[in-house]
């Protein structure tokens, strides 16, 4: 612990992840969040043209999310997610019009993969050996590089899940990023890659619960509080300049930077940032999910690519989703609501509809914008950076975000100045 003031600066997961982490050790900590609510782009709220709260995105959380489920567990919000017994993955594809089950078995030897009942329709338990080659990736190595795309495995199982974890086509990702992401999940076995579902919401189970442990420990928490500048000075930020005044910073106060990475880029001297992005638009449907609907449905050979089944609505997320920036919303609609109704075995009109577009939801996960990804320690001896655009080794997911957080905060409390 530091006898200064760890000064955070935004407010969505890598914020809080670093906040909570601090408190918890007993640092004097305030939080700087220029909107007001916290969370980011993982929050809930309540959508007029729907009539319901929902979440931003369907943001997917595992149970190998390690840190994930150690902050649920420290704020509290670790009963607020359900978790099946087992891991199955429900696909769907909509040009044949057939369904199958992914089911790995819980132990990390992968015996599934010998099961004709558990694997991917069509495939060999070869073709699942051969994955292996994406964990000796080079850094400037694209996941198709390392393996087949034209197998039936990449078209029906490793193309639409590292698309969604990636947020680009896994024909420009990178590889060492997919086999992270395949290390921690399969890679560990289905115990590792069980779905948790968030009933009421990722907000009331991350991001309310995480507020209250900062307050209630004695950290501050100030919305509506705009960050314009930076001050430096011999190697260190001396000030913070905000819309409403200025923060003078003494001997040992420290500052932990967790904003996107284009703002951070304006507020931080010659910081090199990942430039490219991808969107990810969610079209939410107020139909109740009909009986036998899994929680979630991986599609192919549709616009459409996951499903998500809510008690109030049905949910669609479409990654790396550029070409439908500037798609009119109420055709888009339509069409994904057809392929919805299909899947579903729902024979209904159009219901109450709302699509949430993110423009720049997550970096561009290729080598090249990995390869500008930064540490959490800075040049600067009282700066240290956090969010799911820093080198977590991870995609843009809400582990990184955590991770980040938390080795942001490690940072903060151990550095000398």
């Amino acid at each position: 612990m530091t006898n200064g003031t760890v000064h955070i600066v935004g407010a969505g997961l890598a914020g809080l992840s670093a906040a909570v982490a601090l408190v918890g050790q007993g640092q004097k900590v305030v939080v700087h969040e220029l909107a007001r609510h916290a969370g980011g782009r993982c929050r809930s709220y309540f959508e007029p043209a729907l009539g319901m709260t929902i979440d931003n995105g369907n943001h997917l959380l595992l149970s190998g999310n390690a840190s994930a489920l150690a902050f649920l567990d420290k704020v509290g919000g670790r009963h607020l997610l359900g978790e099946p017994q087992h891991a199955e993955f429900h696909f769907f594809d909509l040009a044949a019009k057939n369904s199958w089950v992914l089911r790995p078995n819980d132990g990390p030897v992968p015996w599934w993969i010998f099961s004709k009942d558990r694997r991917v329709p069509q495939t060999r338990a070869s073709d699942y050996l051969r994955l292996g080659r994406l964990l000796k990736a080079a850094p400037c190595e694209t996941v198709t590089e390392k393996i087949d795309s034209n197998s039936v495995l990449y078209k029906r199982l490793m193309e639409p899940v590292l698309l969604a974890a990636l947020n680009c086509d896994p024909k420009e990702g990178s590889a060492q990023l997919a086999a992270a992401v395949i290390r921690e999940t399969l890679g560990r076995g289905g115990k590792a890659c069980r779905p948790l579902f968030a009933a009421n919401g990722l907000g009331p189970a991350l991001v309310d619960p995480a507020i209250s442990f900062i307050e209630k420990d004695g950290g501050e928490v100030r919305f509506d509080h705009s960050l314009r500048a930076i001050e430096w000075q011999d190697a260190r930020a001396r000030a913070l300049q905000f819309d409403d005044g200025r923060v003078e910073f003494g001997r040992d106060d420290r500052i932990v930077l967790a904003v996107p990475a284009w703002v951070a880029k304006t507020l931080v001297p010659e910081l090199r940032v990942p430039t490219k992005y991808r969107s990810i638009f969610n079209a939410h449907f107020a139909y109740p999910s009909p009986k036998g609907v899994p929680k979630i449905t991986g599609v192919i050979n549709a616009t459409t690519e996951w499903l998500f089944a809510f008690d109030d609505r049905l949910s669609v997320t479409v990654s790396s989703a550029d070409r439908f920036n500037e798609a009119e919303r109420e055709p888009l609609a339509r069409r994904i609501w057809s392929e919805v109704a299909t899947i579903a075995g729902i024979d209904a009109d159009l219901p109450r509809w709302q699509i949430v577009k993110e423009r720049r939801a997550t970096f561009a996960a290729t080598p090249d914008e990995n390869a500008l990804r930064p540490r959490a320690q800075t040049h600067w001896k009282n700066l240290f950076l956090a969010g799911d655009w820093t080198a977590t080794g991870l995609p843009a997911t809400i582990e990184g975000a955590i991770r980040s957080g938390e080795t942001a905060a490690k940072l903060a409390m151990a550095t000398q100045l």
